[in-house]
């Protein structure tokens, strides 16, 4: 049911690949860049019609020029020491993206390490937030869910957190 792989997201052939969007959804560095880039200039169009999307909501458009049917695009919180309600909002940025996509009916998602990057929200942190909020989703998880990580490292806290959270791959 749950899958760590290191790689490029823009490269799966899954029904949503989730995005580590910026406020505005026009674009910007890191995985959304990368998301962007390869999805083509159609993707920044389809986004501007939002007017952008707060922190840990989610909005949805198709993949374009990706293998992907959908993108589904998720500002994470910047890290501020964790007193701000960055738990809560990283776990909304899951929740509302296992939300559009069970509306759309995807079968398989992929989502990249959010607000890990520039934001500097602490790795650990934030896959226990990720695994702790998929797992808790009490709709129908879709049949593949991938975290695709950046690194091997990454990879690596990705599964530790999954192995204590969910030893069989599925809900506890």
């Amino acid at each position: 049911m749950i899958q760590v792989m290191t790689g490029d997201i823009t490269r799966l052939a899954v029904d949503a690949i989730v995005n580590a969007a910026n406020r505005t959804l026009l674009g910007g560095g890191g995985v959304d860049g990368a998301i962007h880039a390869a999805a083509g200039p159609e993707l920044v169009k389809a986004c501007a019609v939002f007017g952008g999307c707060p922190t840990g909501e989610a909005r949805i458009t198709p993949g374009f020029r990706l293998p992907a049917k959908f993108v589904i695009h998720t500002p994470g919180p910047v890290w501020h020491g964790g007193n701000r309600g960055e738990k809560e909002l990283l776990a909304s940025c899951y929740t509302n993206s296992l939300r559009l996509a069970a509306e759309n009916g995807c079968r398989s998602i992929a989502f990249p390490c959010i607000s890990t990057g520039v934001y500097g929200y602490p790795k650990r942190a934030a896959a226990e937030t990720a695994v702790s909020t998929v797992l808790a989703w009490e709709e129908k998880l879709p049949e593949e869910i991938i975290f695709c990580c950046f690194s091997a490292a990454d990879a690596a806290v990705c599964r530790e957190v999954i192995s204590r959270l969910a030893p069989e791959g599925g809900r506890p």
